[in-house]
């Protein structure tokens, strides 16, 4: 049975006992508050041994009492929100639902789960409520008794408040929060009681300060930008799991930029462990790519589709495409969950974790990060304006398209480099990362058009073929080109102004 699943949007409250809970009915835009409900609740936390969950701002219990008793997964969606997965109780008390570890599986990596702690609530729960009676907020009043469970504490016990929104605006967060405050309460400095109950063991990892940076190495300029984005792909590979259409795309620029990063950094590198690393994010990037390609592609089209004048929009256009994206976004979707459950990917993440470890830098590159730094963006930069030499010289369309592809991706690289530069480097290296994204973005919609055309093209060969109208196709692959015609000159403009501003300061 696959779990269900919500959007929560909370914030808890540190509280002294002996604090009177306020009246909320003086909320604006609260109505009334129903009178409270008495809840005991049970819950047993489970992680590895070494709190990889905790760690990662993930929570997995078994709970009981209360109206949702079962099992629990949370994982962090943003400020205030979390995505929690739910599972019934079942009759297995320690071991974890098979759905439930399929979504963590990437963290987890075959290591055993096991009961962590425990906690206690008893809490009391008042409905607000709009001028309708709908329910808008709970807000709970929890007095909680918690406990480790590898023997490290005696126990400890506090209360807290609880703000979650049931339906209302974000904005009635801020309302609740004042009279909260003004009560007595402060913000919690962890979002869970799972965290609170673990303390410093459940922190991530210090990552080192912009000065730290600075002050340091290359190597450590590196090693920091390395776990920075395999940080961020861990979280976006909970997102994908969770069904978040956006998280496709952010895990793919995440592995994007850890290769990118290998291959920037290459002089540092002892290559022979490297290479195979970056070719294994190269194999994770393709196997995302046709689920985002896809979705860019289908919400472009029917975004120039509903501007046309309706009399240009002829034959089944609009529903062909819709129909075929769809199906390609479908199957892409299947084709990237399944390597993220394959052994394969699993293996790779032990190798970035390896990678950030024990970094295999070679003999004598401990030079100042801003020094360092400076050589390796000086390198991408003469690469991205060889591969600008390369377009001018294209004889043919087809040679020029590939061109400008290539010219987009050392483009893209030299951005990411100065932006993983910045710390060390300062405001150079964000002028350069500025001017080398307009020039990646501008290449970017070029190839994008190449794609459309590609396909337009094709449906639209499908449609003839099937007796189907194909003039609309033949409207929209004309529009594709005028904007691949304009991106050609956005990219001229944004090179000319970055070979001017940029190349004096960085090539010799």
């Amino acid at each position: 049975m696959s779990p269900t699943q919500h959007d929560e949007i909370e914030r808890k409250y540190e509280v002294d006992p002996a604090t009177v809970f306020p009246n909320l009915a003086d909320v604006e835009g609260v109505g009334s508050v129903r009178p409270a409900e008495e809840f005991r609740l049970d819950a047993v936390y489970f992680d590895t041994a070494s709190l990889d969950l905790a760690r990662r701002r993930m929570t997995l219990r078994r709970r009981t009492g209360g109206t949702d008793a079962g099992w629990h997964l949370k994982l962090p969606a943003g400020r205030d929100t979390r995505t929690e997965l739910h599972a019934p109780l079942g009759r297995a008390v320690k071991t974890v639902p098979a759905a439930l570890l399929m979504q963590v599986r990437s963290v987890v990596r075959g290591r055993p789960l096991g009961p962590v702690a425990s906690v206690r609530t008893t809490r009391r729960e008042y409905a607000l409520c709009g001028a309708d009676g709908a329910v808008l907020a709970r807000v709970c009043d929890d007095h909680v008794q918690a406990q480790r469970l590898d023997g490290s504490d005696p126990g400890q016990s506090w209360r807290e408040w609880e703000v979650e929104l049931d339906g209302a605006s974000p904005t009635l967060l801020d309302a609740v929060e004042e009279h909260l405050l003004a009560a007595g309460a402060t913000r919690a400095r962890v979002s869970s009681k799972l965290g609170r109950t673990l303390g410093e063991d459940a922190a991530a990892p210090a990552q080192p300060s912009k000065q730290d940076l600075a002050r340091g190495t290359i190597g450590q300029l590196l090693v920091a930008h390395l776990a920075e984005h395999t940080a961020k792909l861990h979280a976006q590979d909970a997102g994908v799991r969770a069904g978040r259409a956006e998280s496709v795309h952010r895990l793919r620029i995440a592995a994007r930029r850890l290769r990118s990063a290998l291959t920037s950094f290459a002089p540092l590198l002892d290559r022979a462990a490297t290479d195979p690393v970056r070719g294994e994010l190269r194999w994770l990037g393709e196997s995302l790519a046709q689920a985002r390609d896809a979705q860019v592609l289908r919400e472009h089209l029917n975004r120039v589709i509903t501007e046309e004048p309706p009399e240009l929009v002829v034959g089944s256009v609009a529903t062909r495409i819709d129909d075929q994206l769809s199906a390609a976004y479908q199957s892409g979707r299947e084709r990237a969950l399944e390597a993220l459950d394959s052994d394969r990917y699993l293996r790779l993440l032990d190798a970035l974790d390896e990678l950030i470890d024990a970094p295999p830098l070679r003999p004598g590159v401990d030079t100042a990060a801003e020094q360092g730094a400076r050589r390796l963006l000086r390198r991408d930069l003469k690469r991205l304006h060889r591969d600008v030499r390369a377009v001018k010289a294209a004889e043919d369309p087809e040679g020029r398209d590939y061109a400008l592809h290539e010219a987009r991706k050392k483009a893209k690289r030299l951005r990411y480099a100065a932006e993983a530069a910045a710390p060390a480097v300062g405001r150079r290296a964000r002028s350069l990362a500025a001017s080398a994204k307009k020039v990646q973005e501008a290449l970017g919609i070029h190839q994008d058009s190449v794609v459309a055309r590609q396909r337009l093209r094709e449906y639209a060969m499908q449609a003839h073929l099937e007796g189907d109208n194909a003039f609309t196709f033949g409207r929209l692959h004309g529009l594709e080109q005028a904007r691949a015609d304009r991106a050609e000159a956005d990219f001229a403009t944004a090179w000319s102004k970055m070979r001017r501003k940029q190349i004096p300061r960085w090539v010799d």
